[in-house]
């Protein structure tokens, strides 16, 4: 195992509400504009009037589920519980989670079901760029639970993915990866697949990383980053932070500026939302003209695109954000 070397360190809103007043989680969001206040979360529960939207309409949502059924295919939209799920079924899009549906490291803040994981599906690489094919997708998100049990943490099993999705459909590649525990032969081997889009979430400040993250290394995340980037400079980075957790403006900017420093590309941030009341709660809903700010802080620091909204997580609209650049060029 190669370690990584230790490195020096137009607004997008996702505004509409959710689904029902019962919190969901996610794999990534973002902070507030001015210290966090440690306000109370109403006892009831309840959330907020901006976090609240009524369910898509249409068949839409049945076509993805039944697909995903039938190909029997994992996504990180139903296991973390996204709240952006239906609409994005609707929308007959999902981001496909590979290499099981149970991860090896216990988070905070993560709904995925810890355990033993099962042995690798080998054909999941074709199913999944099946499902992507009957889908019509042009851009395809690619995520995994984190395997510490297999030698390359998985590594190899996303290079098959992402050569099989291009194959059959010709389609633009994002992956979110976990650490790889820093193995640089790993990640080598996911860049050999060519992704045009490399996703790493840093999830939360530093402080926080023990309670959120777990097993997880603040600076092994950011050097992973700083890794893609010196390997494969044409490779767009990507990372998304989750926000409500405790973490202050001033710790968020760190983060912000650190990214920077790796020279990361794009950047998401929304809301965090408990799964269940025994994961981290929520310390404070943010409101959306927050959430506009931050995306205003974060452009002055170099980011080439910024999603930040309550609703935003790392793959929402994923295509979007990618086709936006790529039409400025």
């Amino acid at each position: 195992m190669h370690s990584l070397p230790i490195l020096e360190p137009d607004s997008d809103r996702a505004r509409a509400s959710e689904v029902s007043d019962d919190p969901a989680g996610q794999s990534s969001t973002g902070a507030s504009t001015r210290p966090a206040r440690r306000s109370s979360i109403p006892g009831n529960r309840r959330l907020p009037s901006w976090l609240k939207r009524a369910l898509p309409r249409g068949n839409g949502n049945y076509f993805t589920h039944d697909l995903l059924r039938e190909l029997r295919l994992e996504t990180v939209c139903e296991n973390a519980r996204c709240p952006n799920r239906p609409e994005c079924y609707a929308r007959r899009t999902a981001t496909f989670m590979i290499l099981g549906n149970v991860c090896t490291r216990p988070c905070g803040f993560c709904s995925v079901p810890r355990g033993q994981p099962e042995h690798l599906e080998a054909d999941e690489p074709e199913r999944v760029a099946e499902a992507a094919l009957r889908l019509g997708l042009r851009y395809v998100v690619i995520t995994s639970v984190t395997r510490d049990d297999l030698s390359d943490g998985g590594a190899d099993h996303f290079y098959h993915c992402i050569q099989a999705v291009r194959a059959k459909t010709g389609a633009v590649v994002e992956v979110l990866t976990p650490d790889f525990l820093g193995d640089t032969q790993a990640i080598d081997r996911v860049l050999e697949a060519r992704p045009e889009v490399y996703n790493h979430n840093l999830e939360t400040v530093p402080r926080l990383y023990k309670k959120v993250r777990g097993r997880a290394e603040y600076r092994r995340s950011l050097d992973l980053l700083g890794y893609v980037k010196r390997q494969a400079p044409n490779v767009t980075t990507k990372s998304g932070l989750m926000l409500g957790l405790g973490e202050t403006t001033e710790e968020l900017l760190g983060v912000l500026a650190d990214l920077r420093s790796v020279k990361c590309d794009m950047l998401t941030l929304g809301q965090y939302l408990a799964p269940t009341l025994k994961h981290v709660p929520v310390v404070r809903y943010l409101p959306p003209e927050e959430y506009d700010s931050l995306a205003v802080l974060a452009r002055t620091l170099g980011f080439s695109h910024v999603a930040s909204g309550p609703f935003v997580r790392s793959s929402y609209h994923a295509g979007e954000m990618i086709t936006k650049i790529e039409n400025r060029k």
